[in-house]
């Protein structure tokens, strides 16, 4: 069966910035995603590789695509979130070859009701395994959140 939403449909950011391919399964704690690592010189370097650290955008784009599949299914619009830290993240290779295929996975691991939450995620794909736990801000309403900041 096909996930009901397209990636692009979860997710804020549009176009070239939309880097996962699909939503392979999502739940209540957690989302799993495809991504093709592209060539197409956003992030690729000369070798054609995508450096390691880019995994940290994929594991972020992988929580957006979690908030913005459960705000759907509540009839919401998809919002912003931020990415506040990351804590250690490895990753098993110094990038990533284009055209491979990973496979990314952010479990909710903590969730406060400062709107703040705390995601386990992993990528892994032939030869690369990466790991890091992410903290997030995934406000209701961004635009209340970004006034109240001065922004």
């Amino acid at each position: 069966m096909d996930f009901p939403y397209p990636v692009a449909a979860l997710l804020p950011q549009s176009h070239t910035m939309v880097l996962l391919d699909r939503v392979v399964e999502v739940g209540d704690e957690h989302i799993v995603v495809e991504v093709t690592v592209r060539d197409d010189g956003l992030f690729s370097l000369p070798d054609r590789t995508v450096p390691a650290w880019v995994g940290l955008e994929y594991m972020a784009q992988a929580i957006a695509a979690y908030s913005g599949y459960h705000r759907r299914c509540r009839g919401e619009e998809i919002g912003l979130g931020f990415l506040l830290g990351t804590r250690h993240y490895q990753c098993s290779a110094g990038g990533f070859p284009c055209g491979a295929r990973l496979r990314v996975r952010a479990e909710k691991i903590i969730e406060a009701a400062n709107e703040m939450s705390v995601f386990g995620c992993t990528i892994d794909g032939e030869h690369v395994h990466a790991d890091s736990k992410l903290n997030v801000l995934l406000p209701k309403d961004a635009k209340t959140f970004l006034a109240g900041k001065g922004i």
